[in-house]
């Protein structure tokens, strides 16, 4: 196939993939729509967003008619659904399309990041983009008027950024591309600002656009160095520039500023109470914030003093970490929970245990397919291999050795609990596995890299706060991508005419660069 009728076919496998992924989601939003009003969160979004869209703002009714200025929920998700009531009418079902569009946009996302890192391949990108259209739990959680798979969008779209960044080295403009994408996230979901950085270092990452090894002279490095600091510099500010507004209306507003919302304390105490389970918990009000009424005020109180907790129980603290990752690793089951718990009569608890298990059995089949792709994915050296003498291979050959045993050794850990209850361990496996490839990880596609990115701040922030299924949905998209380049063949050879710019050789073996040798 010529390089053209190739690209062509890969532009309309995009087109499928997000017509299907679409198409399914949209079928449930027609299923769902009648049937399923907010619920849980989803009531406090379909309230809030009622009143931007009658020009209230983001204001709270209480019952006794008094109206305040409000920041307990980030502002991102019912700003723009409150818009969009605006245009067509404050009905649920228009928040649910708007999900149902941006889920279809993250399979797409995926489609097009897998392109790059397969990209002599059909197969490899539909099969990832495919896992996302048709993701049980993402699919089925389309009609719930939540953040977590419009944060995951968001997420995967930002990472496709990411990849064109990389592709385009050394304009700065589209790292401005992610820094937007990243801080409209932020907007929803706070803690997705770190994402700014990490996506800015993966597009500077890789193998140089056309394939050229870069010049190695002081000067040429010392001016690339100026650049990429340059570049993440910028992703930052754009990101934080997209969140200003709502920053200094939060300090006009809420008595303190806050760069999105005021629920930090309030979480950071929930997940420091010594009886959690590690996941929510009704909130223990301590003595000292009682007589606490101004909302901030009792965030910030809230905080103060699950931070003196931590301090004089660090022990008990760390102790609670395993169970909030198992909360929000080992079963998501969201999408079930959300309907059943809007209408238990439309939604039995029959269905949501079916739909639980075939969401946990999808799930567990991308971890394995993680797990893989992250064990094929470390490149080997071989002696006398990057101008490494033959005579040194005896001695060279213990680190190796010890890390393919190390390897072998996590991803057996990974196998067996993907297989069993505590899935959590397998994610961790899988985190771990991936960084044996030290700096080559950083060249490797930018899904790999946004994937584990994802999923690693994702653990972390859970095991500093508390856990819930539903957070892991964030990383799904990008996890069920990942899983997609296990069925990608293993090669170093230069892509084939009319692969995406930059795309590089091989999706298992990154190409090397002579300084690795100095690890």
């Amino acid at each position: 196939m010529s390089g053209d009728a190739f690209a062509g076919a890969r532009r309309r496998d995009a087109v499928a993939v997000f017509a299907v992924a679409l198409a399914a989601r949209i079928a449930v939003v027609a299923w769902a729509a009648g049937r399923f009003p907010p619920t849980a969160d989803g009531t406090y979004y379909q309230r809030i967003a009622e009143r931007i869209a009658a020009g209230l703002g983001y204001t709270w009714l209480w019952p006794d008619g008094v109206v305040t200025y409000a920041a307990h929920y980030p502002v991102g998700y019912p700003g723009a659904v409150g818009a969009l009531y605006a245009l067509v009418g404050a009905h649920p079902a228009g928040a649910m399309l708007l999900n149902a569009v941006l889920g279809a946009l993250a399979a797409l996302a995926v489609h097009q990041l897998a392109a790059r890192a397969a990209p002599r391949s059909r197969s490899v990108p539909a099969l990832s983009g495919a896992l996302v259209a048709i993701h049980p739990g993402l699919v089925a959680y389309t009609p719930a008027l939540m953040t977590e798979g419009v944060t995951g969008a968001l997420v995967a779209c930002a990472a496709w950024a990411s990849a064109w960044a990389r592709d385009r080295r050394p304009a700065l403009a589209p790292f401005a591309v992610i820094g937007l994408l990243v801080g409209v996230a932020t907007l929803v979901r706070p803690q997705t600002l770190v994402l700014a950085p990490a996506f800015a270092v993966l597009a500077l990452s890789g193998p140089p656009p056309g394939g050229a090894l870069p010049s190695q002279d002081g000067a040429t490095r010392r001016a690339r160095a100026m650049r990429g600091a340059a570049s993440i510099l910028l992703t930052l500010i754009v990101a934080l520039l997209v969140c200003a507004p709502w920053t200094a209306r939060n300090c006009a507003r809420m008595n303190q500023c806050a760069l999105v919302s005021v629920n930090g304390g309030w979480n950071l105490l929930i997940g420091a109470d010594p009886a959690s389970t590690g996941a929510w918990a009704p909130i223990q009000v301590p003595a000292a914030c009682r007589d606490v009424f101004d909302e901030a005020g009792k965030d910030t109180c809230f905080g103060r003093e699950a931070r003196r907790f931590i301090a004089q129980h660090p022990g008990t603290w760390l102790g609670l970490v395993p169970r909030k990752l198992a909360a929000t690793f080992d079963y998501c089951g969201a999408a079930g929970w959300y309907l059943h718990a809007s209408n238990p009569a439309a939604f039995r608890e029959a269905d949501k245990v079916a739909l639980g298990a075939v969401e946990t059995l999808f799930e567990r089949v991308v971890l394995l397919l993680a797990l893989v792709w992250a064990a094929r994915a470390a490149p080997a050296r071989a002696p006398g291999a990057l101008g490494v003498p033959e005579r040194r291979a005896p001695r060279a050959s213990l680190a190796p050795r010890a890390l393919a045993v190390a390897r072998l050794a996590l991803l057996a850990v990974g196998v067996i609990a993907a297989l069993h209850v505590h899935a959590w361990v397998g994610y961790v496996a899988l985190l771990a596995l991936a960084s044996l490839q030290g700096r080559a990880l950083l060249r490797a596609p930018v899904l790999a890299g946004a994937a584990l990115a994802v999923l690693a701040a994702t653990a972390l922030t859970h095991a500093v706060f508390f856990g819930a299924g539903r957070y892991a949905l964030v990383a799904f998209p990008l996890l069920s991508g990942l899983a997609g380049l296990a069925a990608a063949r293993q090669s170093s050879d230069p892509p084939r005419a009319g692969a995406p710019p930059g795309a590089g050789g091989a999706v298992f073996a990154p190409p090397r660069d002579p300084r690795d040798e100095r690890l």
